[in-house]
């Protein structure tokens, strides 16, 4: 594996970008320290494309990272920091901001309340250091949820903790594939629980966040599939109750008055085939399991998850910890590549800092 980008531009590209302003800064939040995050962050951070795109600075643990470089036989320089600012951006170096929360035999692949403590707290920071403008975005490797709750945080993802950090009653969760984007209406609630929350406000917002990053993210006019809820969107009263007609068209008549191109209620079946050939820039998925399973079938090892909502972008590897090959060298970083690329792509440009 190449250590580092060996290119003299390369040097300077977390300076600034070709407009000659300031690169985005990204909190990168460790994820679960017995998990593959570490060792997808080194090599997506020393990569050439993330030094291009933007200045990276990782919330964990600094001595876990050198334990992944070493795993993976990387040569690099980690480099603790207190704040992104005194971060001093060149080849071969990881800047950490570290926590030092992981006890130095913390076993790899094993589920740990400690690891799991440790991974709020990088979000937690992260988050702090968001609303303070010290960074402009957030990408995040991933955590475990038994260990997240082992260690007393009961959240069920990192989409709900960045809410309740940065103070912000609702979001959405995106998933980016180079085939398709979804996002979805509801997430980590039950099937009928879903189906019970889903109405007319929250579809609405939901299309409306869609539509605001697609365009944020460079499609100025996106054409958004809205799936129904029941097979064949209903058929015209056939399935169902009545749902699509009650809770979708209500929510899609007042989007497409403000000239957002939303279409639908949609079969969920056929919907995802037309996106992933370009009939549809997103769909918008009413529950997490009609939308989460085509992502992974289309496109999951360069998918990409969003939060959108938020104060500031939040991206991560839409992957999980990988307990079975963590501590080996084999996780691949290409969505961690993929995720700080979108997070630079996403993010508010900065005022010189």
């Amino acid at each position: 594996m190449n250590a580092a980008p060996s290119s003299a531009s390369a040097a300077t590209a977390g300076q600034t970008s070709a407009a000659s302003r300031p690169l985005p800064v990204i909190a990168v939040t460790m994820g679960d320290g017995a998990g593959i995050g570490p060792e997808v962050i080194v090599p997506a951070l020393l990569h050439p494309d993330t030094l291009r795109d933007c200045r990276p600075v990782v919330v964990g643990d600094a001595e876990r990272l050198r334990r992944a470089a070493g795993i993976l036989g990387v040569s690099c320089e980690i480099v603790p920091v207190e704040h992104p600012a005194q971060a001093e951006f060149a080849p071969g170096r990881v800047h950490v901001i570290d926590l030092g929360l992981l006890p130095a035999d913390l076993p790899w692949g094993e589920l740990s309340a400690v690891a799991g403590d440790a991974a709020y707290h990088y979000v937690r920071v992260a988050a702090e250091l968001a609303l303070r403008g010290e960074v402009d975005g957030i990408c995040t490797a991933p955590l475990n949820k038994g260990a997240l709750h082992a260690a007393g945080h009961l959240y069920p993802g990192h989409t709900e903790l960045l809410a309740h950090l940065t103070g912000v009653e609702e979001v959405s969760m995106m998933l980016s594939t180079p085939r398709v984007k979804v996002i979805h209406v509801t997430t980590h609630i039950g099937l009928i629980d879903a189906v019970n929350r889903i109405e007319p406000g929250l579809v609405e917002r939901t299309v409306r966040r869609g539509h605001e990053a697609m365009v944020r993210a460079g499609t100025a006019d996106p054409v958004i599939g809205v799936c129904g809820i029941n097979p064949h969107a209903g058929e015209n009263g056939l399935f169902g109750y009545g749902e699509e007609e009650t809770k979708i068209v209500p929510a899609l008549e007042t989007v497409r008055a403000d000239g957002i191109d939303a279409r639908g209620p949609l079969p969920a079946d056929t919907a995802f085939y037309l996106a992933s050939r370009g009939d549809y820039d997103l769909i918008v998925a009413m529950y997490h399991d009609q939308g989460h399973g085509p992502v992974k079938v289309l496109g999951i090892e360069a998918g990409v998850n969003l939060t959108v909502g938020l104060p500031v972008i939040r991206t991560s590897v839409d992957h999980g910890t990988a307990f079975d090959i963590a501590g080996t060298g084999r996780a691949e970083p290409g969505s961690m590549v993929e995720a700080l690329r979108q997070a630079a792509e996403m993010s508010t440009a900065p005022a010189a800092r």
